[in-house]
């Protein structure tokens, strides 16, 4: 194995969670992170595999723990292998020697360059293991999660993944983001990696499930039978009943490349009157993507954006961000029509609000939240919806009252054990949470008697700055201690319940997020009082 010499290191006297960046002689543009984890010092790579951010600057502990610091991917420092989303590949990891007043690393130059390794993925599967095989209905974050989960842990048997959505799982986070178009360039893996995993892609339908034969039945009336079953078919974007949305063309919702194909021909060579209904993160990542050269106006039924999430501070912090950027914003309003365009009337040409304001629209798009996406299981006698249309799991996410049946993401209520929940049921819509609940799936699926580990609740918004919020507040909190000024977006936000801290947002603090989503996990975020009396959380230790 070839040795290479790091730069400028000259002993490997790492601290117990201590880490440092070194880059590699001979290797161009080749670095490693250097850590000590869990009393284990060696080489990884050192950038995240999601989107390529600096693992030094994340957050390690004692044990080995390595997070991200933009979005939240954690990996195994001794290992390398994956332990929460939103990463799918892994790290390498390379063998650390002392010799002659200096530090070498062994390894090959492609894999020093390259800074990420594929999962073990590859499984040839029997013709005589179809007893063994498991469905998963859904193309999004949860069916990839519970997939690559599967064989990394070692399940041989054969996979069936079913997606209405007419391509491979993407980075659907993009789509509202940056309006991309081409799904092939947000495509996690292609044909040949799921082909070498022995996992079926069928772009169908899943219209039925037949709990007593255990099969699905899809649009063009093929079975599948499964051993477990995986329902992962995320959300619903809802539209509004009031007059004019249903029948005028040029009103858009937003879930998928098909959408952004048509949202993004609409608005054509700019210049364009783009009224975007709802204020929170969809409405206001697309009014950031569309402001430059259109006249974009968000309309929103609260006093302030993302009031109900992040406050009424924080959410008119980021209103002055993104009205810097030109887009106008009426808000507390009600929408109460949309009118035709006097040269096409077939095509939107204003929306009117109910207090009689007018707005100008050569387009609209819609970004009032989303429905659990179970219209397939409605007419079930067997299976009981919530009544907001999601299926209560366990922490396992076994769908209760059912065997061999899980939900995901988007569809599911979980008992959530963070900060201030109590175990109460809670649905979830972020990328992070479907991923790394698939992650839990695959997990009971090959070993059923190990408990399910916590995981932070992540997600992360591309506004006048990139937002990353960690916890979840669904069950409430009566404070918000705020360090910074979001207008100026560098701030960091704490909600709290009497003294417990549910969640936390921030904006340009990298890495307070990551800090405390591993202080939310390990029961040793700092309390309302001390956050109150200024303690930067980046100051403060992880447990041992």
């Amino acid at each position: 194995m070839p040795q290479f010499k790091l730069k400028d290191v000259t002993s490997l006297a790492l601290q117990l969670g201590d880490k440092q960046e070194a880059e590699v002689e001979g290797v161009e543009g080749g670095k490693v992170l250097l850590l000590n984890a869990g009393g284990k010092i060696q080489a990884i790579g050192p950038k995240c595999t999601h989107y390529g951010a600096p693992l030094v600057k994340g957050i390690l502990t004692k044990g080995g723990r390595l997070t991200c610091p933009w979005h939240g991917a954690c990996f195994n420092g001794q290992t390398g292998d994956i332990e929460n989303a939103p990463a799918l590949d892994a790290l390498p990891v390379f063998k650390v020697i002392e010799k002659d007043g200096a530090v070498y690393i062994e390894g090959e130059e492609a894999v020093i360059k390259a800074a990420k390794r594929k999962p073990n993925f590859k499984c040839s599967v029997s013709s005589e293991a179809l007893a063994d095989r498991v469905v998963v209905v859904g193309g999004g974050s949860g069916a990839i999660g519970a997939i690559e989960g599967l064989r990394e842990n070692g399940f041989a048997g054969p996979i069936v993944m079913i997606s209405n959505e007419g391509y491979l799982p993407i980075d659907r986070t993009k789509l509202s983001k940056a309006l991309i178009t081409d799904h092939t360039k947000i495509q996690w893996r292609d044909d040949e990696w799921y082909k070498s995993g022995s996992v079926e892609v069928v772009h169908d339908e899943v219209v039925s499930v037949d709990l007593f034969n255990k099969a699905v039945i899809t649009k063009s009336k093929e079975r599948y039978i499964y051993s477990k079953l995986i329902l992962a078919t995320g959300g619903s974007p809802r539209n509004l009943p009031v007059q004019g949305f249903k029948v005028l063309e040029n009103i858009f919702l937003l879930r998928t490349v098909h959408d952004t194909k048509k949202i993004v021909a609409a608005i054509g060579d700019k210049g364009k009157n783009i009224v975007i209904i709802g204020s929170s993160f969809i409405g206001m990542e697309v009014a950031n993507a569309t402001a430059a050269n259109n006249d974009v106006t968000v309309v929103g039924q609260e006093s302030v954006p993302l009031e109900r999430v992040l406050g009424k501070e924080v959410g008119a912090g980021l209103q002055r961000g993104l009205e810097g950027k030109g887009v106008k914003f009426y808000m507390s309003a009600a929408v109460d029509k949309a009118e035709p365009s006097g040269s096409d009337s077939s095509k939107v040409g204003s929306v009117h609000l109910k207090d009689g304001t007018k707005l100008e629209a050569d387009l609209v798009i819609l970004g009032v939240g989303v429905a659990p996406s179970t219209g397939y299981l409605k007419e079930n006698t067997v299976i009981r919806l919530e009544e907001d249309g999601s299926l209560k799991t366990d922490e396992n996410f076994l769908v209760v009252g059912l065997k061999d049946v899980y939900a995901i993401g988007d569809i599911a209520s979980y008992p959530y054990h963070g900060p201030g929940g109590q175990g109460n049921y809670t649905r979830i819509e972020h990328w992070n949470v479907a991923q790394n609940q698939g992650r839990v799936v695959a997990h009971h699926i090959v070993n059923p008697t190990l408990k399910s580990d916590f995981f932070t609740p992540i997600f992360w918004s591309a506004l006048t700055g990139q937002l990353r919020y960690c916890g979840n507040s669904m069950n409430g909190w009566d404070e918000l201690v705020l360090q910074g000024d979001p207008g100026s977006g560098k701030f960091v936000a704490y909600y709290c319940k009497g003294e417990m801290v549910v969640a936390m947002a921030s904006m340009g603090v990298d890495p307070a997020m990551a800090k405390s989503a591993e202080l939310m996990k390990m029961g040793a975020m700092p309390s309302k009082t001390e956050l109150k009396g200024g303690l930067d959380i980046l100051t403060v230790p992880l447990p041992a």
